[in-house]
């Protein structure tokens, strides 16, 4: 099988990608990405030389460049992780998350509609929720669960998910649609809140926390998303919506202090900051259905997963620094410069 995979660069989708090499020795695999601020060629340097992969630096709003690659590749499943995702960039640009996140997504599936595919799938957020009380630990977001936004992202990234239903049921393009809690693991940009804390703390930086930290988020270990999102595309009901989450609630200030003690160092670090406007108060995913349907549990523990992560982002400190200092956008250039 031949996949697809857009903003293959960026956090979720790279370890997508290493995901499918792995796993499927006899697929190969297209990454597409436009390669914007964290879009990071370095993360994909362990593949780029594998016959079973390919690079395209394509921005899935460019329809043209869009429809030239779909007619080269021919791919057989699509997978759109391509999107701005970070909420604070949309308060100050709207405009860049609508483009890529709405208009982008119709251009992948106009693609698809022309040249054929058997699956589109298209990677969405909790987020589309909105958000649940502090003081209701009983509440989840359900598959069923009302679009309520409380940013541009989020705005962007439903109104995308309601494109997708809509191609589904106006014109039969065979979809699926995943929606995931927040993600943690190797490759994610060090704007994030884990990366951005180990890299402060490992430089005895202060700790950027929003209001008191008390915003609860659902965690969930990379790998377990990436073999969600295999399952849905394999076996996945045509046409539905799966919530992917992994019970794993901690808030924001708890996340940050596992990783002080971790790191052995001190919770003076910890810098209170203003609260971002309409800050979403909790995150809580119940992900009955993909696990009734499709079998699927998250297998890596909160503890055990952000151990992992924290000695990852230890053993990668050139990585992370690279991105810091700006140098990993030279990276491209050495690769395909003299091409």
């Amino acid at each position: 099988m031949k996949w697809l995979v857009t903003g293959g660069a960026g956090f979720i989708g790279s370890n997508f990608v290493f995901y499918l090499m792995e796993k499927y020795p006899g697929d190969q695999v297209v990454c597409v990405d436009s390669l914007t601020y964290a879009g990071n060629l370095e993360t994909l340097e362990s593949v780029m030389e594998n016959p079973r992969f390919a690079f395209e630096k394509v921005d899935i709003a460019d329809r043209k460049a869009i429809y030239a690659l779909f007619e080269r590749e021919k791919p057989d499943v699509v997978v759109n992780f391509a999107a701005e995702t970070h909420v604070d960039r949309s308060v100050m640009d709207p405009g860049v998350f609508l483009r890529t996140n709405v208009l982008g997504t119709g251009v992948l599936m106009d693609a698809c509609r022309q040249y054929g595919i058997k699956r589109y799938h298209q990677v969405s957020t909790d987020e589309v929720y909105g958000d649940l009380p502090l003081d209701r630990p009983d509440l989840f977001f359900t598959e069923e669960t009302s679009i309520h936004t409380s940013s541009p992202y989020s705005a962007s990234k439903a109104s995308a998910d309601l494109l997708v239903q809509a191609y589904h049921r106006t014109f039969g393009l065979p979809v699926s649609i995943s929606r995931c809690s927040n993600n943690y693991g190797p490759y994610q940009f060090p704007e994030k809140l884990i990366p951005l804390m180990i890299a402060n703390a490992l430089s005895d930086k202060p700790l950027p926390v929003y209001g008191t930290g008390e915003n609860v988020r659902d965690w969930l270990y990379v790998t377990d998303h990436c073999a969600a999102i295999d399952l849905i595309v394999r076996k996945g009901e045509d046409g539905s919506v799966y919530n992917i989450g992994g019970h794993n609630e901690r808030t924001n200030l708890e996340v940050v202090k596992t990783i002080l003690r971790a790191l052995d160092k001190p919770e003076s670090l910890i810098h209170f900051v203003t609260d971002r406007p309409g800050h979403d108060r909790r995150y809580a995913i119940d992900p009955a259905k993909i696990h009734r349907e499709l079998g699927w549990l998250p297998t890596t523990a909160f503890d055990r997963g952000m151990e992992k992560t924290i000695r990852w982002y230890l053993d990668h400190r050139t990585w992370w620094e690279h991105i810091i200092s700006g140098d990993y956008q030279n990276y491209y250039e050495k690769m395909y410069g003299n091409r």
